[in-house]
């Protein structure tokens, strides 16, 4: 479903990604930890071109992300052709990027409805459903200000599923909520990784980690430092680097 070769990124003169080689199969949920500024969220940013590469090729579902390729070179695609592409790639952030003068429904509606120009009532029904499965169908008429951190991630994720997306990209979905709110939105989550969706989750829960990824890939200064199952790098880690940050983290 992804496939990274050679992926570099720069701003300036700073290199924040140095080479990054991956794979996500389809299905596949794959955990990205490292310490802060290590490139993590800068990767899955390049993912559905809110970041441009600066070197190396990117695809997902086997296209280019952000460009076409001609005669060798890669040329960079018009906005309306890129979100045609990020349409199929939902994202969820740190901040729940809810638009606060919407109702919880609303918000789910609206990118269906604005972007693909589906029937309202088709969506309505998508959005309701999703809701419930969110557990959260009791707040379709609710305004963001009026939930939780952890209810309005929770109508985030709900936003980004109504999209039918192949591919979801989660970014430290749950560093932003109070402690007794994290659970909530991690019960949803691992929902849909029995669901069969592809995920790629940037976060620093390691009890999600270790239950529910089929990869971790610890990442440090722009690279891969150690990539595998769960109960290698996390129980057995054989990078020096790694182990120093999983025992602090534990």
């Amino acid at each position: 479903m992804v496939l990274a070769e050679n992926v570099r990124k720069s701003f300036g003169q700073l290199e924040v990604l140095r080479g990054i080689n991956l794979q996500v199969h389809r299905g596949e949920v794959m955990t990205l930890l490292g310490p802060s500024g290590s490139g993590k969220t800068t990767f899955i940013r390049l993912i559905n071109h809110l970041e441009t590469i600066s070197a190396g090729r990117l695809t997902v579902d086997g296209q280019l992300v952000g460009y076409r390729e001609h005669e060798g070179r890669l040329h960079e695609l018009r906005e309306s052709e890129v979100a045609g592409m990020r349409a199929e790639i939902g994202m969820v952030f740190q901040r729940f990027n809810l638009f606060p003068h919407m109702t919880a429904l609303q918000n789910i509606m609206a990118a269906p409805i604005g972007v693909r120009r589906e029937p309202k009532s088709v969506v309505r029904e998508r959005a309701l459903s999703l809701l419930e499965r969110v557990g959260m169908s009791d707040k379709s008429g609710a305004y963001p200000g009026a939930l939780s951190g952890g209810q309005q991630q929770r109508v985030a994720i709900a936003r980004a599923l109504c999209m039918e997306p192949k591919l979801m990209l989660f970014d430290e979905p749950t560093s932003a909520l109070d402690p007794e709110l994290v659970g909530e939105v991690l019960d949803v989550m691992k929902d849909l990784a029995r669901s069969g969706m592809t995920m790629i989750v940037v976060t620093h829960e390691m009890g999600f980690a270790k239950e529910v990824a089929d990869s971790v890939v610890f990442m440090d200064n722009g690279v891969v430092v150690e990539a595998g199952p769960p109960g290698e790098v996390l129980v057995n880690p054989q990078h020096k680097r790694t182990q120093d940050f999983i025992s602090k983290v534990l």
